[in-house]
This record gives C-alpha cells, sequence and structure tokens, in this order.
C-alpha cells in the first residue's frame, strides 16, 4: 500500500547572510510526479487510509487552527484528497480524535463524498493528554503528539476594542491569518479584526477606488482599515475560495475553542440571531446534532467592486456614529 502526502517532496532552504532561511522552492516536476504516481490505497477502508495518514506524520506536530483541525492533502491515482485529524476540544478528553476525507472540490467539481470517522480505542486509537494544550495519539504502536495552538497571551492591543464591545477569543486561521474575535452588543454584530501584533503573513494591497480597502494578494481576503479604531476589519472573502473549500474561506469555521470557558460566546450568538436561542452549547454546536453554528459576517465577494459599499457606508455623513460599525459586517452573520 502506497500514497504521497500532498505537500510535494520540498528542497530545503539555505540560510542566507542575515540568519533567515531562504525560501522553500517548489518544483512542477514533483507535482507531476506525484500525480503521475500509482497507487493502491483502498479509499473505502476508512481505518486503512487513517493508517496511511497517521503512518506518514513525523512524531510531533503542531496544530495552528485554533478549532484543532490538522488538514492534510494527498494525490491518490491523479487525484486530489484533503482532509483532517480534529482533536476537538468538546470531546478530546474522552479520547475521541475525529477523522475525515474527501476528493477534494475544484472551480468545475464539488468535492466528493464525505469519509468520515470519530476514532477512539474502539478502533485501537487512543488519545493521552500530556497537558492543557499537548495530546498524544498512539495507534498500532505508533505515538504521535499533537501541540495545539496555545494563543492565551494574544491580547489586543489598548484601544483596538471599541466601545462596548467584547473581545470573544483568538483566532488563527488555516490561511495563516490571525484575528481577534468581537461582538458588538449594541449592533449585535461580530468582526474579525486583524491580529497586527505579529506579521500579517499576506500583502495586504489598497484599491485603487477606496483606498482603505485593503485586499490580500495571497489570501483574497478583504480588509477595512478603520480610522476610528486604528484597526482593520475583515469585510470579505473570494467567492471561488468559498466555492471549494480551501484554506482561504475565511474563519468562519475557526472559532477560539481552546480557550472558550464560559458562555460568553453562545450568549453572543443568541442575541445575534435570537432563532437559536436555547439550541446551542458553549461551543455552539446545535442540542439536534445537526452540526455547528458558524460566524461569517463577511461578503464572499466575486469582484473588489462588489466591496466598494463598505467605504460608502463608512464615509456616508449621513451615517449616525453609533450606526458606523454597522457598515463592516453583515447582520448576524451566522450560518
Amino acid at each position: 500500500m502506497c500514497a504521497a502526502l500532498a505537500i510535494a517532496p520540498l528542497i530545503s532552504a539555505a540560510v542566507a547572510d542575515g540568519g533567515k532561511p531562504d525560501p522553500t522552492l517548489r518544483t512542477n516536476q514533483t507535482i507531476i510526479e506525484e500525480q503521475l504516481r500509482r497507487t493502491d490505497l483502498d479509499l473505502a477502508d476508512r481505518l486503512a487510509v487513517f493508517r496511511f495518514v497517521f503512518a506518514s506524520l513525523p512524531g510531533e506536530v503542531r496544530v495552528y487552527p485554533t478549532e484543532n483541525y490538522f488538514y492534510f492533502r494527498f494525490v491518490h491515482n491523479g487525484v486530489d484528497y484533503a482532509g483532517n485529524l480534529r482533536l476537538a476540544a468538546s470531546d478530546r478528553d474522552r479520547g475521541i480524535v475525529h477523522f475525515a476525507y474527501f476528493a477534494d472540490a475544484t472551480a468545475w467539481t464539488r468535492e466528493g463524498d464525505m469519509n468520515y470517522e470519530p476514532l477512539s480505542p474502539a478502533q485501537g486509537v487512543t488519545v493521552s493528554k500530556l497537558d492543557a494544550l499537548k495530546y498524544t495519539v498512539t495507534f498500532e504502536g505508533r505515538t504521535v503528539t499533537f501541540l495545539l495552538n496555545d494563543l492565551a497571551s494574544a491580547r489586543p492591543p489598548e484601544g483596538l476594542i471599541q466601545g462596548n464591545e467584547v473581545y470573544i477569543g483568538p483566532v488563527f486561521d488555516e490561511s495563516a491569518i490571525r484575528f481577534f474575535l468581537v461582538f458588538n452588543p449594541d449592533l449585535k454584530l461580530f468582526h474579525y479584526v486583524l491580529d497586527e501584533t505579529v506579521p500579517v503573513p499576506d500583502d495586504l494591497a489598497p484599491m485603487v477606488e477606496a483606498g482603505r480597502i485593503l485586499i490580500g494578494r495571497r489570501t483574497g481576503f478583504a480588509f477595512y482599515d478603520d480610522p476610528r479604531g486604528n484597526r482593520k476589519l475583515l469585510i470579505g472573502v473570494h467567492a471561488a475560495n468559498a466555492l471549494v473549500n480551501n484554506y482561504y474561506d475565511g474563519p468562519f469555521d475557526q472559532l477560539p475553542d481552546n480557550f472558550n470557558t464560559d458562555d460568553t460566546l453562545r450568549m453572543a450568538v443568541e442575541a445575534s440571531d435570537p432563532s437559536v436561542a436555547g439550541r446551542l452549547d458553549r461551543f455552539l454546536y446545535f442540542d439536534t446534532g445537526e452540526g455547528r453554528y458558524l460566524i461569517g459576517p463577511y461578503l464572499q465577494y466575486s469582484d473588489p467592486s462588489e466591496l466598494l459599499p463598505f467605504d460608502r457606508c463608512a464615509t456616508d455623513p449621513s451615517i449616525p456614529a453609533d450606526r458606523y460599525y454597522a457598515c463592516f459586517a453583515l447582520q448576524g452573520g451566522g450560518q
């Protein structure tokens, strides 16, 4: 049985004179050879796929996204597959690791059928807690340590939170962009505020038509450079990324789970969307088991011109001061 992770072999980075490594070189050769490779992985056998994925991991991995998804990709007989291992805050201490994979979506075809399995000792998989954000997973005699992202010290700088806004927690998106999730109880709106206390791994370019709208060259994330709060608010993600469910589809699915210790988030969601009152737990799972409430108060845009109404609203002198921040969020923003 053989299959290859879609992260192709990389040419090691040299260390430049300044002490920082050079960029990592990726070549078309490795991509082509990966697509040409024939493999016999039985995709219908979920445990066999987990065995392949788990055996391919190093002894220690770091989980960056704050909903604790460890994403992976692989190619099987010329088809790209995506998936994840998840140590969910809601049940990892009960010994469960969630495992899922599917044929990756493209602009011309939807993603394939979801293969999902919650793994536990019943399948020979054990989860052990070493520390608050450090776990091991053991399967067939092999152990991998999972380091979950410790953002407990990530706090908005003084002045970033405006008026009566409530700071919900830090968000690390799978795009590698960090945010502060805040809730405005007066307007009953959420905002993802760009965390600039760390280097932002993107090039944010201003629109010619509206210089305060910045669009990431890599991610397609659109921000409004808010002069009142001296901060950047997420106002849009590119619809093409949302369509194919890739790493740039927005932070709606990366809530600050590891730091969600009370009902603040749930109460904020219920205030913004009364239709779900009494139906959610503190991690925003529906009591019916139908899934999870998602927070996406930004526009999915196809053309940057669709972002211009944010600027027109923000600069409209007829907008009352207490309605200003309503210019930057879709009402509620839940889904």
